[in-house]
């Protein structure tokens, strides 16, 4: 086998790099815009020895994966924001249980049904603290159908090697466009730690991250959404050992968001420095074309855990600008790590912003002395 160069759009790379990665159990619900990633997937796992199963909606599905995750398999499902929002129960579990697995969200305009077949980045903040409770998660924003790709085999890694659901955030642009894609034959894969004999299936290791007990590998293990002690066994009421667990399953993740950081920059002396993440990357990359050296750029492959420390590579910034496809989520993010104005760019309605659009906010920009300042476009 020898890497292909094919011509397809972003929900077909996502599914032939999940097959790639090893994914071999997909279960999940259509839903626009994201049904091509189960069409594909549809097609080429029974080819690869693989299971795909049509769930009857995005809860069953969501439960579905978790259990394949236990039986030893590489999990995904796909959905967008409707179906996303049905899952979020079964996201805390999953967070909760450390069980990895990989959840897609093509994402569309909302609230409720809102635009189906329309591009938006409306589920940004959904992703980070959707589900109930404290937990920390991972999320990666792919702006290329390569991206979408590459960003899927490394969802898989990433879960693996930390245990815990990993989302996929992707757009209806990115999800329907059609681009080259190098479908790559080897890919780097990092398994998970398998449980090793007379280790407690809830005990660390340095990072912060148990070992973990396939079904069927002869581990004795119990699963459960409860607080539960080092066998795994509930343990509702130590205040202490609720702390511990969930501190620890929050830690592991963030207290290595500078390792898991995924980041281009651009023009690091830049004064005026946009931030971007998904389909808007592509507008912004088009501003640099037009007007090189005039503004850097911080263009986030990564969004969760946010990669805040990435933000003082721009020693010079006088103000950062945050076109989104929503009305500012992650540019609170930016503003609470900045002591610099923040000027976001919101964009409703599933077009992408424009080359003139970005410029006036960059102006807007230079100009900026609140902390937070939107841009009417």
């Amino acid at each position: 086998m020898t890497d292909k160069t094919e011509f397809l759009n972003g929900n077909t790379a996502c599914a032939e790099g999940a097959i790639a990665a090893g994914c071999r159990f997909f279960a999940g619900y259509p839903i626009t815009p994201s049904t091509e990633v189960a069409e594909r997937m549809a097609a080429r796992l029974p080819k690869v020895g693989g299971t795909f199963i049509q769930m009857e909606d995005e809860l069953a599905s969501m439960a579905a994966i978790i259990g394949g995750a236990w039986a030893g398999a590489r999990t995904m499902t796909a959905t967008s924001g409707p179906g996303f929002s049905l899952m979020m129960e079964n996201i805390g579990y999953a967070a909760m249980t450390e069980t990895p697995c990989v959840v897609v969200n093509v994402q569309r305009g909302g609230p409720s049904t809102g635009q189906p077949t329309m591009a938006a980045q409306g589920d940004m903040m959904q992703a980070r603290f959707g589900s109930h409770g404290d937990y920390s998660i991972i999320a990666l924003s792919p702006s290329s159908v390569q991206e979408m790709f590459d960003l899927t085999v490394k969802a898989f890694n990433l879960a693996d090697r930390f245990r815990t659901p990993v989302f996929l955030m992707a757009d209806e642009t990115i999800g329907h466009m059609r681009e080259k894609v190098v479908l790559r034959d080897n890919v780097e894969i990092t398994p998970r730690r398998e449980l090793t004999a007379g280790e407690l299936p809830c005990h660390p290791d340095e990072r912060g991250v148990p070992g973990f007990g396939t079904f069927g590998n002869g581990h004795g293990v119990h699963i459960t959404g409860l607080t539960h002690d080092e066998r795994g066994y509930p343990a509702t009421d130590s205040a202490d050992l609720h702390e511990n667990l969930v501190r620890r399953q929050v830690g592991k993740i963030e207290n290595f968001r500078n390792e898991i950081a995924d980041v281009d920059i651009v023009n690091p002396d830049a004064e005026i420095v946009f931030v971007s993440y998904g389909a808007p990357t592509r507008a912004v990359q088009q501003l640099l074309a037009d007007y090189p050296g005039m503004y850097g750029h911080l263009n986030l492959r990564i969004v969760w855990p946010f990669p805040d420390a990435k933000l003082a590579g721009f020693p010079n910034a006088k103000a950062f600008v945050v076109p989104e496809m929503n009305l500012g989520q992650i540019a609170r993010e930016v503003r609470m790590h900045t002591n610099v104005p923040v000027v976001t760019a919101p964009k409703l309605g599933g077009a992408l912003h424009t080359v003139d659009e970005l410029r006036h906010a960059a102006d807007v920009a230079a100009t900026a002395t609140k902390t937070f300042t939107e841009v009417v476009l």
